[in-house]
Order: structure tokens, then sequence, then C-alpha cells
């Protein structure tokens, strides 16, 4: 019996890896804009199962994933502008979606591995938008809520480093 090689990949990735990016156009044409002040982040996809078991399983429960579901949890630090008392315009966005109907209540969004990690995802999501209150000593913060409304596709990694291109011509 051999002894395993160690995994190389010792170190441990952190959670302030993730950006994500709300779709604030009203054309039609995106326009990607940061959601700011993000304390926590936390993308889900979660599966539906069917059992499946026959007699052919021997006594064994068998299962399968028949759809998923996704949907991405966010706490946000509720931003304001210093001089204007304006709030961020995306986390303004996503607030007037929550409170919309038709169309208006869906926003486009994309989040990926700020580092470039092959890992980045866009999807379409209905909006819930919760304040948490507090008293008189804490910050405004907002739990959000983002329910997945069809696929969440995987994408190329908006800031993932661009491979060289091969040396022109050259030869012997």
């Amino acid at each position: 019996m051999t002894t395993p090689t160690p995994p190389a990949e010792t170190v441990t990735a952190l959670a302030r890896r993730y950006r994500l990016e709300i779709d604030t156009s009203a054309t039609g044409t995106p326009v990607w804009s940061l959601l700011p002040g993000v304390t926590e982040f936390a993308p889900k996809v979660e599966p539906t199962q069917q059992e499946t078991t026959s007699y052919d399983a021997e006594g064994w429960v068998e299962q399968t994933v028949t759809m998923l579901a996704w949907s991405v949890e966010v706490t946000i630090a509720h931003r304001m502008h210093p001089t204007t008392g304006q709030f961020n315009p995306t986390q303004e966005h996503l607030r007037k979606a929550s409170l919309s109907f038709g169309a208006a209540s869906y926003v486009r969004l994309r989040y990926f591995d700020r580092g470039g990690a092959d890992e980045a995802y866009e999807g379409q999501a209905l909006v819930t938008w919760e304040p948490d209150g507090g008293g008189p000593d804490e910050v405004d913060s907002v739990k959000i809520t983002l329910t997945g409304s069809g696929p969440l596709k995987a994408i190329a990694n908006p800031v993932a480093p661009v491979p060289p291109k091969p040396a022109a011509g050259g030869g012997s």
C-alpha cells in the first residue's frame, strides 16, 4: 500500500474572493456595476431529488436530480454619498427591483472570483430586500436574497488573465 502524495493546494481561499456585479442598464446592453459594501456572500445551488428506486437496487434507495435552484444571499453595508446623502445607485437598483412587479422585478447579475480563478456565473434573479434594523449604535445593513429565475450559466471570468499570444512569424 502506498502513501498518497499530499496536495499542493495548502492555502485556504478567502470568502472575500467573490465580486458581485449587477446589470444596471435600461437599454439591454449590459452595464455591469459593482455592488459595494458586501459584508457576507453566500451563493447556493440546491438540487431537487426524486427517488427512483427499483428492484434492481437490491434494497438500496436510488435518487435522481430532476431540477436545480440557485440563489445568492448577500448582506451589505447600506452606502450613501457623504455630501448629497443619496444612496448608492447599484444598491438602489436592487431595492427598487424588490418593490416591482413583472419584468422590473428581475435583475441580471454575475459573480466571479476577483483573483481571476476559473469560477464565474451569470443569471437572472428576483430580489428580496430586508433591512436588518438595529439600535442607535448600529450601522444600516441590508440582507439581500437574489433568487434565480432560469439557469445560472458559467461564464468566462471577466478578470481572468489573458493568455499571451504566440509570437508571429518566426521559423528557423
